[in-house]
C-alpha cells in the first residue's frame, strides 16, 4: 500500500506535539505492535457454535437478525480473517468449546477432546493467530439454572468433567503455539427468585473449582469470571465478584474483568489497581453495556478509555490479557469486529500517549489544577494522527477507508449466505 503523504505529514506534527510533553511516539508505536487483542469468535455467528441448532439458554442471549451470519466453521474462519485484515497489528482468537469440529456427530460436553480442536490448532499456525479458550456451560440440556454449583452431584460431575477436558484442550493449544492459552471459566449459575441456600451453592462451586484446578497445567492459564446476574437468573448469582475475587486471591488464579458484568454505576477500571495488588494477572472481556450486560460493540467511550488508562498507569501492560466480548447480531458482524477492535486499540494508544510522569509529578507536588489542566489538554492532542500512522505501518486502511472493504465483502460473500 502506497504511503499516504497526508497521514505522514499529520503524524510528524503529532510527533512534535507529544515530544513537547516528553512522549516519544515512536516508542508508543512500538508498544502498540506488542498489543494483541484476543478476538472473540462468537461475534461472527451470535454465539451459536457448531454443536446444535437450539436456542441460547443459561443466562445469556444475543439479539438481532442481520443477514449473513456465519453458518459453519469455514464461513466463521473467513469472516474472522477478513476482520483481522482490517485491524492493524497481530492478534489472537478466543474460542468457546461449542466451536469445535465435531464432524456432524453428537459429542457431549463431557466427551470433548483435543481432537475436536486440532483443526483450529492447525489454522492458528497457518494464520499466525494464537488461541485462547472458554468452557461452555450454557445452552445445554444439563445447564438448567445451576451447573458447577448444582445440588445434584451427577450434574456437578458432568460439568467438572467438561471443564477439565477444556483445560486439556487449552493446554494442547498453548503447547502447540508455544504461548500460554488463556482459558476462561464463566458459569451462569444463579436463581431467578429468592433463595435461602446461598452458602450451599457457593460451597458446591468452590468444591467443583478445586477439583477442576487440581491438576497443574504448563501451557495454559486459568481465569475465572464473575457477574452481577444472568437473564432469567436475576435474584442471585453464585459466582459473584466477591466470590471469584476471594477464590482468585487465595488460589493464584486470574480474575476476568468483563466490563458488562458490573452494576451500571460501578467502574470496572477501578478494579485494575485493586486486584493487581493481590492477584498475578488480569483478563479483560471488553464490551459496552447499555443499561445491562447487553454486549454492544466496544467504542472509545469514557469507561473503556478509563480501563486502559488504569492499566498503563499501573505499569501492568505485561500483567493483563486483552479480550473482546460483544455479540451484536443487529449490524454487519464483520464491521462490528473492526469497529470494536480498533476502538480498543485507540483506547490503549491514548493511554500510552499520556504524559503520566509529568502528571504524577504535579499530583505529588499538590498542584491539582495542573493535573486537571494537563488531563484536559491531552484530550485534544492529535492521537488520531498517531493511530493513522499505526494503520499505515501495518498496511491497513486508515480512517474510514476500511468500510469499503467490509461493504465489498458483504456484497460478494455474506449477502449470498
Amino acid at each position: 500500500m502506497a504511503k499516504n503523504q497526508k497521514i505522514t505529514a499529520a503524524y510528524e506534527i503529532a510527533k512534535e506535539r507529544y515530544a513537547a510533553y516528553g512522549i516519544d511516539t515512536e516508542k508508543v508505536l512500538a508498544a502498540m505492535q506488542d498489543f494483541h487483542l484476543s478476538m472473540h469468535c462468537w461475534q461472527a455467528d451470535d454465539v451459536a457454535g457448531f454443536e446444535s441448532t437450539g436456542d441460547l439458554t443459561g443466562g445469556i442471549q444475543a439479539t438481532g437478525n442481520y443477514p449473513g451470519k456465519a453458518r459453519n466453521i469455514d464461513e466463521l474462519r473467513a469472516d474472522i480473517l477478513k476482520a483481522k485484515s482490517l485491524i492493524p497489528g497481530t492478534h489472537r482468537l478466543n474460542l468457546h468449546e461449542i466451536y469445535g469440529e465435531f464432524g456432524g456427530k453428537k459429542v457431549d460436553r463431557d466427551e470433548v477432546g483435543v481432537e475436536h480442536f486440532q483443526g483450529w490448532i492447525d489454522w492458528s499456525k497457518e494464520n499466525n493467530t494464537p488461541l485462547d479458550f472458554n468452557s461452555t456451560s450454557f445452552s445445554h440440556p444439563k445447564s438448567g439454572s445451576l451447573s458447577l454449583s448444582s445440588p445434584d452431584k451427577a450434574i456437578r460431575d458432568f460439568w467438572v468433567e467438561h471443564t477439565k477436558r477444556c483445560r486439556d484442550i487449552a493446554d494442547a493449544m498453548g503447547k502447540a503455539q508455544n504461548d500460554p492459552c488463556i482459558m476462561n471459566v464463566w458459569v451462569h449459575d444463579g436463581c431467578k427468585d429468592l433463595s435461602v441456600n446461598h452458602y450451599m451453592y457457593r460451597a458446591f462451586l468452590k468444591d467443583s473449582l478445586d477439583r477442576i484446578f487440581a491438576e497443574k497445567k504448563a501451557n495454559m492459564k486459568d481465569c475465572i469470571e464473575g457477574k452481577v446476574f444472568g437473564i432469567g437468573l436475576e435474584s442471585f448469582t453464585v459466582g459473584s465478584h466477591d466470590f471469584y475475587t476471594a477464590y482468585a486471591a487465595a488460589n493464584g488464579k486470574i480474575p476476568t474483568i468483563d466490563t458488562g458484568h458490573y452494576h451500571p454505576t460501578e467502574s470496572p477500571a477501578d478494579k485494575v489497581s485493586a486486584l493487581l495488588n493481590f492477584v498475578p494477572e488480569l483478563m479483560l472481556h471488553v464490551s459496552r453495556p447499555v443499561r445491562w450486560d447487553s454486549d454492544h460493540v466496544t467504542l472509545k467511550d469514557d469507561p473503556t478509555q478509563d480501563l486502559f488508562f488504569e492499566i498503563v498507569r499501573a505499569n501492568a501492560l505485561d500483567r493483563v490479557h486483552y479480550g473482546l466480548d460483544y455479540f451484536d447480531g443487529a449490524i454487519n458482524r464483520v464491521g462490528a469486529y473492526v469497529v470494536g477492535s480498533r476502538a480498543a486499540q485507540k483506547c490503549m494508544l491514548c493511554a500510552l500517549l499520556e504524559p503520566i510522569e509529568l502528571i504524577r509529578k504535579y499530583e505529588l507536588e499538590g498542584s491539582t489544577y495542573k493535573v486537571l489542566a494537563l488531563l484536559e489538554e491531552c484530550k485534544g492532542l492529535p492521537w488520531g494522527a498517531v493511530y493513522d500512522e499505526f494503520c499505515e505501518r501495518n498496511n491497513v486502511p486508515a480512517g474510514t477507508d476500511w468500510m469499503a472493504e467490509v461493504d465489498k465483502y458483504e456484497k460478494d460473500v455474506t449477502s449470498k449466505r
